[in-house]
């Protein structure tokens, strides 16, 4: 059996500036991790942070666009391990973006945790998810963009 994180949050802010967090790799960056991010489907990149043996990672985490709709859905896999690229997490993350009058609500679904074997990275990336969408938040509030909801 499996668990997945979900959550939704609000941008004040039109698709396409919430897009661009989402699919620019020196953005991603400034909220989540360095990466070599391209938006195409079947494009191979990486993140890289410090390695937590404790939860068996060695800090690379492996991935592989999967879905790419401007502006609407982005997915890739995601997966991690404790190194020698032994898989311990096999898992996929989707972004949904819908427009709304006032803005844009984002919603993430990151799934494929299996609930014995993944359950501490589970606990950590739940939060960590959390904290990292109100960095996207913070950084689109106090940088001045083109859209007319900016």
């Amino acid at each position: 059996m499996t668990k997945s994180i979900q959550h939704t949050f609000f941008f004040a802010h039109s698709p396409e500036v919430v897009w661009e967090y989402l699919t620019k790799a020196e953005l991603i960056e400034t909220w989540l991790m360095p990466n070599n991010f391209l938006p195409m489907v079947g494009y191979d990149f990486e993140f890289r942070t410090r390695p937590m043996p404790a939860f068996d990672f060695d800090g690379i985490v492996y991935c592989k666009v999967l879905e790419v709709t401007p502006f609407t859905r982005l997915s890739y896999s995601w997966k991690g391990g404790p190194g020698d690229k032994q898989i311990t997490l096999d898992s996929v993350v989707v972004w949904t973006l819908h427009e709304k009058d006032n803005g844009t609500e984002l919603a993430l679904n990151h799934s494929g945790f299996r609930e014995i074997e993944n359950f501490s990275i589970y606990t950590i990336m739940d939060e960590g998810w959390l904290k990292n969408i109100q960095k996207i938040s913070n950084l689109i509030n106090t940088t001045k963009h083109g859209d007319a909801n900016s």
